[in-house]
């Protein structure tokens, strides 16, 4: 019986060479069990049926298990690479895009340096800027926003100050239809610590500067405040000196950078 040695596909996030992606299906001959293959240092099993009837000179679908993930650095490369060019996720991601980011996400929560980060707050306060989201804006909404034609989603920032028990979240836009006009939406909220991983979080207020952009958004207002209202509890799942992940009790992933602007 021949014995057909291929190389596994090279993950294109290789800012670490050694770095494999995540385990999933791909097409590849049969290999025979028992086959490793060395390249670039790290060793690759590669799973066989060789024991199903048959091996043929045919390719067909096969599992090839790569060495699972073990430095947060390199999760961290290609979570950055997966969440390029989706603009945040806010107007939607494919399923699989989706998955693979989930995926990456719960790598880091695996790894997370701060297993109780309530208990260790200073590493949560101060600016962050959201870089993936799974709250969307799509169909209806996006339409009566103006989302889709003359106005443009900004930046998000949000301000956690430990001392004042308060989250001020800060979202930015542009409207270019009126003279390249750029605003912003405030919503502040205050949060409780509720265990060694949560806070439960309370709507106070919102605005939105200049009045020319209130006037745009006024007629749809409370759309977008069921957008970007924090309202509810928020579980703090990863935080280190530079990323924060949070899920939220409405099932969504929030991941964050740290930000030296204060917004």
């Amino acid at each position: 019986m021949a014995r057909v040695l291929v190389h596994p596909p090279i993950p294109t996030c290789h800012m670490f060479p050694a770095t494999p992606r995540i385990p999933e299906m791909i097409k590849t001959p049969k290999i025979v069990s028992g086959t490793y293959l060395r390249i670039f240092g790290p060793i690759y099993a590669i799973k066989s049926d060789e024991q199903s009837a048959g091996l043929t000179d045919d390719v067909k679908e096969q599992h090839v298990a790569f060495e699972e993930y073990k430095e947060v650095p390199q999760i961290k490369a290609c979570l950055y690479q997966a969440i390029q060019g989706i603009n945040r996720g806010i107007f939607g991601v494919p399923s699989e895009k989706k998955s693979e980011i989930e995926k990456l996400v719960k790598l880091l929560e695996a790894r997370n340096p701060t297993p109780h980060p309530t208990d260790n707050f200073e590493k949560v306060g101060g600016c962050w800027k959201l870089i993936y989201s799974t709250i969307t804006i799509l169909g209806s909404k996006r339409t009566k926003l103006g989302l889709r034609d003359f106005i443009t989603l900004g930046t998000f920032f949000q301000n956690i100050y430990i001392d004042k028990g308060k989250a001020v979240n800060v979202i930015e836009f542009n409207a270019r239809g009126l003279q390249m006009l750029n605003g912003k939406l405030t919503v502040e909220a205050s949060f409780k610590i509720s265990s060694k991983s949560r806070v439960d979080i309370t709507y106070e207020t919102s605005s939105i500067i200049p009045d020319k952009l209130m006037n745009v958004f006024q007629k749809n207002y409370e759309v977008l405040l069921s957008i970007f209202n924090p309202e509810g509890w928020l579980e703090i799942s990863y935080v280190d000196e530079a990323i924060r992940i949070g899920r939220d009790d409405k099932g969504n992933i929030f991941i964050l950078e740290r930000s030296e602007q204060d917004a």
